[in-house]
This record gives C-alpha cells, sequence and structure tokens, in this order.
C-alpha cells in the first residue's frame, strides 16, 4: 500500500501543480476581464456653470434616469440654536411653490411615474427624482423650482412641524440610530458634529419661516450644489437645462462665507442604562480621518477585515471574519457591524454589536483582540481576502442609477471629481498588510475610543479598562 501511495505522488504532484497553475491562469483571466470591463464604465462628465454649480453625470443608456441636487448644508453648519433647522427645510420642500401647490406637484410626479425624495446627513442635503430618461427636463425644472421657490407656508410650516416629531419618536424607538447619536454626541461634545440630524425638541418647536429663509439664504449658493444624473442622460442637455432652470442661482455671499466648524474628537463615553430592555446595544469607535485623507481606502480595507455577521446568516464558523466566528462558536452577539464613517476632516472608525446583557464584557475583549491583532499580525492573505470583498460590495452597491446618481453627487462635494472605479480598484489593489498594520497603530493603538451603549450594559467594563486594552504590553 505504501509503494503505491509513493508511486502515486509523482503523477499527483505534476496534477497538482498543473491545477494550480491553472487556477492561477483564470484568477488572472477573470482579473483582466475586471479591468477591462471598470475601464469600459462610461465616464462621469462634468461641467461647471459660470455661476459656479457644477454638472456631473453618467449615461449608461438605460431607460430610466435618476437626477438631483446635492447641496454642501447639513447639521454640521447649524449652531445649538437653530439646530434642526436644514432636515425641517428637506419637510418644507415638497410641501408647494410659487407656481405649484402641494396637490400640483404630488400629481405633476405621480403623473410622470417617477418618485421623488430627499435626505438630510450631517453634510449635506440632497433632493432626488428617479423617472423615465425622456422626462428628465420635468424631473430637473421641478427640482430647481423646490430649492428655489418653496412657498414655506405658515399652515404647512406647523403641519411638519407635527410630521417632524413623530420621525423623532419612531428614531428614538430605533435603538442603532440612538446609539450612534450618542457616539456623534460624546465623540464631538461641544461641536456641531455631536448634534443630531432632527435638532432638539425646542428647536423642532420653535424653527420658523425666518430660520428656514435664513438657511436657504446662507447655504443654498450655486458653488455648493451640483446637479448629478446617471442612466439615460444626455450630458450636454443636462447642462442646458441646468443652465435655463439653476442658472440664475446666487453665489454671493452677505459677509464671509461659511465654512465647516473644526469638530475636535474627545475619547469619552455615555452610558443609558435600561435594565427593561431585552439586549444590550453598544458603539465603540476611535477617530477616523477625512474623505480625501490618504489613510482612508486602508481604513476601508481594515473595516471590511473586521465585517459584520448576523446570527441569523448561516455558515458563522467557516466565516473568513475571526470576530465572526467567535461570535458564532460562543454565541458572543447577535450581531456585529464595523463601519468607517467620514467627514470632511475627520471620521469615525468601530464597530456596533447587539449582545445578551452578560455577553458585553466579552464581545468587547474579542473587539478590541482583534483591533490589537489589526495592529500587530494581520497577515497578507487576510487583508488580499478583504480587499476581493471590498471592490465586490463598491460593484454591488452601484447596481442601478439611483445608487450611481448618489456615488456621483456625493464624490463631487467629497473630491470635487468622481473616482474612477478602475483608479479606486487600484488604490484598493496596493494596499497591503503593513498598509493596514501602519494605519491600525496609527489610529486605533493606544488611542482614546468614544463608547455609547444603551440597554443592559452593567456587565460593560468602565471607561478606564476598556482604555487600557486599547494597547499591549508583552515582553
Amino acid at each position: 500500500m505504501a509503494s503505491r501511495v509513493l508511486s502515486l505522488s509523482g503523477p499527483f504532484r505534476a496534477f497538482a501543480k498543473q491545477s494550480g497553475q491553472n487556477i492561477l491562469k483564470r484568477y488572472k483571466a477573470t482579473h483582466v476581464n475586471l479591468n477591462k470591463a471598470l475601464l469600459n464604465v462610461p465616464a462621469t462628465q462634468v461641467t461647471n456653470l459660470d455661476n459656479g454649480l457644477r454638472v456631473a453625470s453618467e449615461d449608461s443608456g438605460a431607460a430610466t434616469a435618476t437626477v438631483g441636487l446635492w447641496i454642501d448644508a447639513g447639521s454640521r453648519y447649524e449652531t445649538e440654536q437653530n439646530n434642526g433647522v436644514a432636515h425641517f427645510l428637506e419637510h418644507m420642500a415638497f410641501k408647494g411653490t410659487a407656481k405649484r401647490s402641494q396637490t400640483d406637484l404630488e400629481l405633476e410626479v405621480e403623473n410622470m411615474g417617477a418618485h421623488l425624495n430627499a435626505y438630510t446627513s450631517r453634510e449635506q442635503t440632497v433632493f432626488y427624482a428617479k423617472c423615465l430618461a425622456n422626462d428628465v427636463p420635468k424631473a430637473v425644472e421641478i427640482l430647481a423650482d423646490i430649492i428655489q421657490n418653496s412657498k414655506l407656508g405658515e399652515t404647512e410650516i406647523e403641519r411638519e412641524r407635527g410630521v417632524i416629531l413623530r420621525e423623532m419618536q419612531e428614531v428614538e424607538s430605533n435603538l442603532q440610530e440612538v446609539v450612534f447619536d450618542h457616539l456623534h454626541s460624546t465623540a464631538y461634545q461641544g461641536t456641531p458634529l455631536g448634534q443630531t440630524i432632527l435638532g432638539p425638541t425646542k428647536n423642532i418647536r420653535s424653527i420658523g419661516k425666518s430660520d428656514l429663509l435664513d438657511y436657504i439664504n446662507t447655504h443654498y449658493k450655486a458653488a455648493r450644489i451640483v446637479l448629478a444624473a446617471a442612466g439615460g442622460v444626455n450630458h450636454k442637455e443636462l447642462v442646458q437645462l441646468a443652465q435655463s432652470n439653476l442658472g440664475k442661482l446666487e453665489n454671493t455671499y452677505d459677509g464671509k462665507p461659511p465654512s465647516p466648524t473644526a469638530c475636535r474628537f474627545t475619547g469619552s463615553e455615555i452610558r443609558v442604562r435600561d435594565d427593561s430592555l431585552p439586549l444590550a446595544h453598544i458603539a465603540i469607535a476611535v477617530e477616523g480621518c477625512g474623505w480625501t485623507d490618504q489613510d482612508n481606502v486602508p481604513l476601508m480595507v481594515a473595516n471590511t477585515l473586521i465585517g459584520s455577521w448576523d446570527r441569523s446568516q448561516g455558515g458563522g464558523v467557516n466565516n473568513a471574519s475571526h470576530l465572526a466566528r467567535a461570535s458564532a462558536e460562543s454565541g458572543l452577539c447577535h450581531s456585529f457591524q464595523s463601519f468607517n464613517t467620514c467627514y470632511k476632516d475627520t471620521g469615525l472608525w468601530g464597530i456596533y454589536f447587539v449582545c445578551e446583557p452578560l455577553q458585553c464584557e466579552n464581545m468587547l475583549f474579542n473587539i478590541q483582540s482583534e483591533w490589537m491583532r489589526l495592529c500587530t499580525v494581520v497577515t497578507e492573505a487576510e487583508v488580499e481576502r478583504a480587499k476581493n470583498l471590498l471592490k465586490t460590495n463598491m460593484l454591488l452597491q452601484l447596481d442601478g442609477t439611483t445608487p450611481i446618481c448618489e456615488d456621483i453627487g456625493r464624490q463631487m462635494l467629497c473630491y470635487n471629481r468622481r473616482i474612477p472605479l478602475h483608479e479606486l480598484e487600484k488604490r484598493i489593489d496596493s494596499v497591503s498588510a503593513q498598509n493596514i498594520r501602519d494605519v491600525a497603530m496609527k489610529y486605533i493603538y493606544d488611542r482614546c475610543p468614544a463608547v455609547a451603549a444603551v440597554g443592559p450594559v452593567e456587565n460593560l467594563p468602565d471607561y478606564n479598562r476598556i482604555r487600557s486594552s486599547m494597547y499591549w504590553l508583552r515582553l
């Protein structure tokens, strides 16, 4: 039997070598095909109007299109006195203009078969429409009318005040939203980034027409607006539409142009202990980097390497993520999700998890051990897997005209250009295990984290113990 095994070992080695070469060839062929595919993605065309407004679009020749206005204004540009006004204004946008009542606006959008929507973040306000490609001119005209000629009637303001207060109640029942608001408030305490997007109740009750008009006149300037579109859109025609509908937008300020207040990060914590809740909801983060920082891509890879997991998913013990395997094998948590939230000049890099009351300490120990492993012994194989997963997620998220349009608008405000997919892929490919160790040492190792916890969190270690686990003492 032994001699037969020995006699087979030679052919087997040759077969294995040939199989390995074939796999490598297929991988290289697939990689080449992906590169070709990324290079063939339609280019994002950008045009600047005379008043400073930017027009950016990607024409894929689709039967539908998404077109929207991305405005460089959000809750970060508010004060304690008017916090919530940007979100309030977003609600008022669809309540009628000088030439369209709310009913007329809704009927016009419905008759087009279009979808009109908006959202507010800490740094951006967005109004967009998804429609048939032939209806892009009408959609642009409606969006331009909304941001330039909103009626802001007193009756509508009072009605929306109640709507926003009800929305606030819904947000407060979503513990993930609550935890992330607390995380921002403790990480950026005393600065605009620490404010919530909806604002405090007292502000919502007091915001009036003068506050809304003041915010529009201060922030809705042409140079801070991007008209973005994706799908069946002709860029030249879009520029003409922008010129005729938005060309008269002003770009002058009464005094000094507003700029985002520098937001310092503070290592600290906030705990809201409530033993009546069944599960503990906890987020821990260190200060990350801004959109344009060279460390952003390595931090994205590191974030993907930590990954996410939910106990409803299968294959936990076979998951490539160390933390997911530990969670599945030991029942550390119900779910966890790593995040890398970026702003203009700062960011939050960390993890959010939901666990049983008596598992807080064990879960946090495993998280911080994994963070220390990123700083010291992460391997090339792990990084390669994370890079492939990041590229896959990046492409999957751009499936459809709306996510592409959102990507264009956001990147134009963040980078003043749309980064081509093949360039972003090369940036991801260039990240090595040493890069991950370097950025982890820079942003994680021996840094003061921000912690937010809600629910039965008695088992969560005190802040000094959490802080002392942000480094290893080894001989």
